[in-house]
């Protein structure tokens, strides 16, 4: 009959940003450790609340299933000496596997033959097993911040203060720490902070419920979602969508409620933006706005508790939010009295980076880059874009920005407009930040595209060429994402520039800070953009496909994009396989090619002068296709050329013994090879 196992870690409150983690490191550990074991089972549940983490595994079986294990050692001719008996490899090998030398078996591989012992072993009790696993478990689970606490010497996110772990309802006992394992559970740290014995995870449910305890992250979430959409519509408003929030406050409490409050009007004066960083970063409060989209003076917040006196917790909540937005208020009143153009000379006291210099300084460096941009894409944008790469950071030392890092380049955006700025200049400063998180908004306008990716760039540089190069753990500057972000930018807004020149251009500006070889530098940073460009290709296209594309020539993205796009659509042709075994073959030929003029005398069979021919043709009709980059006409076009290519492999033997036919003929295989190596490498297609 199939059992069940229970595991719940009872702590203090650990940081909801722990928590879904955790729960997929229990369910990954649990899945391994059984596997491992030879376990069977059904299925796995992880649940999680500030106060503890639940583990449950169904349809376990009693008793560890039994093995044979084979033991591979050495090969026969070493195992046995000429006359048969074992030699000392061989006794050593049965010495350390516990057999007798006399059982040991030869087995045949396709290596060869080998001696092996072979033993059987006896499956465990699960219950005996889990007295092992169960602890190891606890101890493996990851946290970004662990600590230690008495003289234990265990580490977890918390201090933990109970252990409950049950096998088909008996303890699975165990110690971690000054822990022992048990049956007891507690409720509701202020509401129900009473033992109960648990029986069987259902049972848990139903305890914990009666305990105001709601171990399911997504019946909390569910809860909450449905309480705080309902509560705004009663406020006749409607919730500001915020899934972010939503995932957090459902891990920052146990048995949630829903409070709404409100705020003076007076401070609907102040950005809607500062209010809602304000209430949401700083407070965990959802807002309101109105069918017009506009901000209503109330928000919505999480509590953890019952109240017997909710105007009480109201009221609260309320005091301490009309402090933080008086602060707001007072700063943006501040603020206005000083332009943003007569800020700008402030950046030189601000410290970008200790080896890259001021604000200021990478200012300077990546307005031009900005400015070259424009010239490039869009002259007749090019004023404003240097007014926008002018202004851009000079909210960074404003009252605002400083209480409230969050809304930078918002609060440059506001102060320019208030201070007569040209509106799109203002909606550069704030749009130069984009994106700020993977998958987030882009810029929608050119100016503020090319600050982007000029501030970006020059980061970006600016880091590698100082040896601030992101680890695999680390990566202080986030350049992954500016990288990302600028490919992003690039691809969105058709950009067709080339990343080589962007990158030589951001390191010339960088001459007088860079710490390392410049031509190191420039390769470094090469190589992490094609890494961030395969990755983000690879969330829509085969991985041969793109590395096939990449190897012939990433520099202009949008263009590579365009022809991974059109060889991933080539490469469902049903004839594809026999074109790729083709091309493949012509370029296995070549090699290195032989850059020559085809030379039509030389020609002396008909297969040849056919192919010559075709060549030609596609050759005008791949370059007319390319130029508007129409990549599946080209494909089709190079195509077209499989019949002549064949036939000319099944009638002419290129490697002639006479060098000028030979080279002859090598040089035209050249030119279809460059034809299509043009397009990708078909080489490395599988």
């Amino acid at each position: 009959m199939a059992k069940e196992l229970f595991l719940e870690i009872g702590t203090e409150e650990i940081p909801a940003g722990f928590l879904p983690k955790a729960m997929a490191d229990m369910a990954a550990l649990i899945r391994k450790e059984l596997e491992n074991a030879r376990v069977g089972f059904d299925e796995v549940k992880t649940m999680a609340t500030p106060r503890r983490l639940v583990l449950t595994v169904s349809g376990l079986p009693e008793l560890q299933p039994d093995a044979e294990i084979t033991a591979m050692g050495p090969a026969k001719s070493i195992a046995f000496t000429p006359d048969g008996k074992p030699s000392k490899a061989a006794e050593g090998f049965a010495k350390g596997q516990g057999v007798d030398v006399a059982s040991l078996q030869v087995i045949s591989t396709d290596k060869g033959e080998y001696i092996a012992a072979i033993r059987k072993e006896s499956g465990k009790p699960i219950s005996e097993l889990l007295c092992e696993i169960l602890p190891r478990l606890i101890g493996n689970i990851s946290f970004k911040k662990s600590m230690r606490w008495g003289d234990f010497d265990i580490r977890f996110a918390r201090p933990i203060h109970w252990v409950v772990a049950l096998f088909d309802g008996a303890v699975v006992p165990f110690s971690f720490g000054h822990v022992n394992s048990g049956k007891v559970s507690y409720g509701h740290r202020f509401m129900a902070n009473t033992p109960f014995d648990v029986k069987s995870f259902n049972h848990y449910l139903e305890e914990c419920e009666s305990h105001f305890v709601i171990p399911a992250p997504d019946k909390r979430r569910e809860i909450i979602k449905k309480e705080i959409n309902r509560t705004a519509a009663e406020a006749g408003g409607h919730l500001l969508h915020d899934d972010t929030l939503l995932d957090e406050v459902t891990y920052l409490c146990e048995y949630p409620t829903v409070i709404k409050g409100e705020f003076p009007t007076v401070f609907l004066d102040v950005p809607k933006e500062v209010l809602i960083t304000s209430m949401r970063n700083h407070q965990r409060y959802f807002s309101i706005v109105n069918n017009d989209g506009k901000l209503m003076p109330a928000f919505i917040t999480i509590n953890n508790t019952l109240t017997k006196h909710p105007s009480v917790v109201v009221k609260g909540n309320e005091r301490v939010l009309n402090a933080r937005l008086s602060d707001a208020r007072f700063f943006f009143e501040e603020d206005k009295k000083i332009k943003l153009e007569d800020r700008v000379e402030s950046l030189k006291n601000v410290v970008y980076q200790q080896k890259l210099g001021t604000s200021f300084e990478k200012m300077e460096r990546f307005k031009a880059l900005a400015e070259g941009l424009s010239e490039e894409l869009n002259p007749q944008l090019k004023s404003k874009v240097s007014r926008a790469a002018f202004l851009c950071k000079a909210d960074l030392v404003t009252g605002m920005v400083g209480e409230f890092p969050e809304v930078q380049g918002i609060m440059g955006r506001e102060y320019a407009l208030i201070q007569g700025e040209d509106h799109e200049v203002a909606k550069a400063i704030a749009e130069h930040y984009l994106p700020i998180q993977a998958g987030g908004e882009l810029p929608t306008s050119d100016i503020g595209a090319f600050v982007s990716i000029a501030d970006k760039i020059d980061t970006i540089c600016g880091c590698f060429g100082v040896g601030l190069i992101p680890t695999g753990s680390a990566d202080p500057y986030a350049l992954r994402r500016s990288a990302i972000g600028i490919i992003n930018i690039i691809l969105d807004r058709n950009y067709r520039l080339s990343l080589s020149a962007l990158i030589d251009k951001s390191l010339t500006l960088l001459a007088s800070k860079l710490k390392r070889p410049l031509n190191e530098v420039k390769s470094d940073v090469t190589e992490f953009f094609k890494g961030r460009f395969i990755s983000l290709a690879n969330d829509k296209y085969p991985s041969d496909v793109i590395e096939a594309v990449v190897a012939a020539g990433y520099d202009d993205l949008l263009d590579a994009i365009g022809r991974i796009e059109a060889l991933a659509v080539f490469k469902e042709r049903p004839d594809f396989s026999e074109l790729s075994v083709t091309f493949k073959r012509v370029g296995n030929i070549v090699k290195d090619g032989v850059d020559a003029k085809i030379g039509e005398s030389l020609f002396q069979d008909e297969a040849e002068k056919k192919l010559a021919a075709d060549f030609k043709q596609a050759e005008e009709k791949v370059a007319a296709a390319v130029a508007i980059r129409s990549y599946v006409t080209a494909l089709k076009e190079i195509a077209a050329l499989r019949s002549s290519v064949d036939n000319f492999f099944d009638k002419v033997m290129v490697m002639a013994e006479d060098s000028a036919i030979r080279n002859n003929r090598l040089a035209l295989l050249t030119g279809i090879s460059k034809l299509f190596n043009g397009i990708a490498d078909f080489s490395r297609l599988g």
